[in-house]
């Protein structure tokens, strides 16, 4: 992923106060009434596909098949420009972008990408010579750090699937194409912004694909899917599907946003997340997977018929007791790598503790529910006694939305701490309690002393994450 630009931090905002509206210059028309309803994420998400219900997306095209939705309301194209659009570029190359982590310039040229990117700062004057005169495409890195309608929209799309939204915006000229086919390893939602644009998509080579790959001409056969894009309209493919997409000729530019999201999140990733911890658990009450393996194993033998059939019997028996429910499944890194690298609320002031210190008497409920997560692990204080298991509650709440997915996400657990708070396992009950229940009276959190029951509270009100009724 490209690195961080450098641009002014905005204050996050409390999630109370009223939204804030975009960036409003001189001469700017007046804000559009948005057709997208932010009351919840599974609203806005129904939202984008109206007229499509969701149901219905997801039981016959998510990561099944592709997706085309004409829009003629008037409204929709009219929202859609207002989220980007090329007269945005001026100010927007004020911001100091730069290029190959902002911004590329990119061309396709006989089925292969020519790179038209320079160095240093993002020129204006420079962007619009290569529109215009070399027909390059400007691919726009994660427009939602400066924009606030996406940061809203992307916000609330995290919520609801529960995993990164990241986004480019692309801008072509007429009779030209910034991209070869290739296919990616997301789930992709495109919105037509300004003018039109022409798709061709086909059968995947690999489906549900876990990387990006161009594809040659001569392997992709014929389209499966030949469209025009009209502004208002979406198309959605799933990830692995290859496609290829040009402005027409007769159309002065295209502008569209694609939205991305369910990268490494299949099935094979949560095992591969979740199958260490319950091992190391296994281990410590069965003494078969602690007896040692055969000799010279890791000298060629790993493949023999006795040590597979042995391997399948210990992944059988961990099953077993899956299914009964004994064994907890812990996803941990998975979990940690979205909420540090999630956008934050978004919202109008500095997000602060709302409301009196909860007491005793005090019913209480958790704030900002979907921006947090709690995990179980070994906990990082290095000691000669055995590792102990500790509950941490992370947080979004102090991510910075200038980052967000610009590949520079804290791979430092001390800087993951900071954006949460550590507890002694005896408290997992209670935090899970918080979690499912809508409000719980302080007296009845499950924990064994009314001094930890008020701490746990307190502890949670200072990092704004509950507020007493």
């Amino acid at each position: 992923m490209p690195k961080k630009s450098k641009v002014k931090r905005r204050s996050s905002e409390e999630e109370q106060l009223a939204p804030k509206q975009g960036r409003v210059e001189p001469g700017d028309p007046p804000a559009l009434l948005s057709p997208l309803s932010f009351h919840s994420p599974a609203d806005v998400f129904s939202g984008l596909l109206q007229p499509l219900n969701s149901d219905t997306f997801f039981r016959e095209f998510w990561e099944k098949k592709p997706l085309h939705l004409q829009r003629s309301d008037p409204s929709v194209a009219a929202y859609h420009r207002s989220l980007f659009q090329l007269s945005d570029l001026p100010a927007l190359c004020s911001e100091g972008l730069q290029y190959y982590s902002d911004v590329n310039v990119v061309r396709c040229v006989n089925g292969q990408k020519k790179d038209l990117n320079k160095e240093g700062h993002v020129k204006h004057s420079v962007l619009n010579k290569n529109l215009l005169q070399n027909k390059a495409t400007i691919q726009f890195h994660q427009p939602q750090r400066f924009k606030d309608e996406l940061w809203k929209i992307q916000e609330n799309l995290e919520c609801f699937f529960g995993t990164l939204v990241g986004s480019n915006v692309y801008i072509t000229p007429e009779d030209s194409q910034g991209l070869p086919a290739h296919y990616d390893d997301v789930e992709v939602f495109i919105l037509q912004l300004e003018g039109q644009k022409h798709w061709r998509l086909y059968s995947p080579t690999v489906a549900l694909a876990t990387e990006y790959s161009v594809e040659s001409e001569d392997r992709i056969g014929s389209p499966t899917h030949d469209i025009t894009l009209k502004e208002g309209d979406l198309l959605y493919f799933p990830r692995g599907t290859i496609h290829q997409a040009s402005t027409p000729a007769g159309v002065h530019h295209s502008t569209h946003l694609t939205l991305s999201t369910y990268q490494r999140m299949s099935w094979g990733d949560l095992l591969l997340d979740v199958l260490p911890s319950m091992l190391s658990e296994s281990s410590r009450t069965d003494v078969s997977l602690r007896e040692g393996m055969p000799q010279r194993i890791l000298l060629g033998n790993s493949g023999s018929e006795d040590t597979c059939r042995r391997l399948a019997a210990h992944l059988r028996s961990l099953a077993d007791v899956m299914e009964t429910g004994k064994l907890e499944v812990r996803c941990t890194h998975l979990k940690r790598d979205f909420i540090t690298n999630r956008l934050p609320p978004y919202s109008e002031q500095q997000i602060a503790p709302s409301g009196r210190i909860p007491a005793m008497e005090d019913v209480v409920c958790l704030r900002f529910k979907e921006h947090m997560v709690i995990t179980v692990e070994p906990s990082q204080q290095r000691t000669e006694e055995a590792t102990e298991q500790v509950v941490f509650v992370l947080h979004s709440l102090k991510n910075q939305r200038e980052s967000h997915m610009m590949g520079e996400g804290d791979e430092d657990e001390d800087r993951d701490i900071s954006r949460g708070l550590q507890f002694p396992l005896s408290h997992l009950q209670a935090l899970q309690q918080l979690q499912k229940e809508e409000q719980v009276p302080v007296v009845q959190l499950q924990l064994h002393s009314q001094e930890e029951k008020l701490s746990l509270v307190l502890a949670l009100w200072s990092e704004c994450l509950l507020v007493a009724l």
